[in-house]
């Protein structure tokens, strides 16, 4: 299946000018790719807009549930499914990987060390959504060309060779200030955190709030040097 959906995303890039996915990429992939369009949500401001950009389309949504992210976001999980009326498949991680890694290392190693972060994320985050993905031809996500320096040079559109996947990122270009008045304009439901200087939400142990100045990362992972600060969900190839 990955050369022959390789082979279709290159046909994609041939027929449909880049610039078109800019304004109507959703539209243009959930009509080329029906029942194959999925997006993966964290509730997010940029999540958030997607979700309601998608409303009237044929794009699934999936969410990861870590077992450690923040009430505030479940309250907001609560609140999308409420407002978009709309089902929200979650994936959460596989119970024996978890059990394994914890009963080994304590329930909060990745303080501990990189490696030992990375491997709470592969486990809790990387691996459900392997199985999220699959079946699928177009992954959705809310990436960002802000939200940190190796996405800056990020195509909006391209194949994801790990997860062999098409990858669309439909708010990469937009600023922080775009997103969060499209949210304000259409009175969308939004993590009550965002306004307590949390950019970017995560799990719980390992975000905190930024401060003034600070990058837009700085609240993930805070511990550790800022180039090791990816969990392995984005692979840019």
């Amino acid at each position: 299946m990955e050369n022959n959906l390789k082979k279709e995303f290159d046909q994609l890039l041939k027929e449909v000018p880049v610039a078109s996915f800019q304004n109507s990429g959703l539209q243009i992939l959930a009509e080329r790719f029906p029942e194959k369009v999925i997006f993966s949500t964290s509730f997010s401001y940029e999540d958030q807009v997607i979700t309601h950009l998608i409303k009237d389309l044929e794009v699934e949504i999936f969410t990861l549930d870590t077992g450690r992210l923040f009430e505030q976001t479940y309250e907001t999980w609560t609140n999308t499914r409420a407002f978009f009326k709309k089902n929200i498949k979650v994936y959460y991680p596989d119970t024996e990987e978890i059990r394994s890694f914890v009963s080994e290392n304590g329930p909060d190693s990745f303080y501990q060390s990189v490696e030992h972060r990375k491997m709470c994320c592969t486990i809790r985050k990387v691996h459900p959504l392997k199985k999220a993905l699959e079946g699928y031809k177009v992954w959705i996500t809310g990436l960002r060309s802000e939200h940190s320096a190796n996405r800056q040079h990020m195509p909006q559109l391209e194949w994801d060779a790990d997860n062999k996947i098409i990858k669309f990122h439909p708010l990469l270009n937009w600023t922080s200030e775009q997103v969060t008045d499209y949210v304000k304009t259409h009175h969308l439901p939004y993590n009550p955190l965002h306004k307590k200087g949390f950019v970017s939400i995560g799990c719980e142990p390992c975000t905190r709030a930024i401060k003034e100045g600070e990058d837009f990362r700085a609240g993930r992972w805070w511990w550790e040097e800022a180039n090791k600060k990816e969990c392995g969900l984005h692979i840019h190839q």
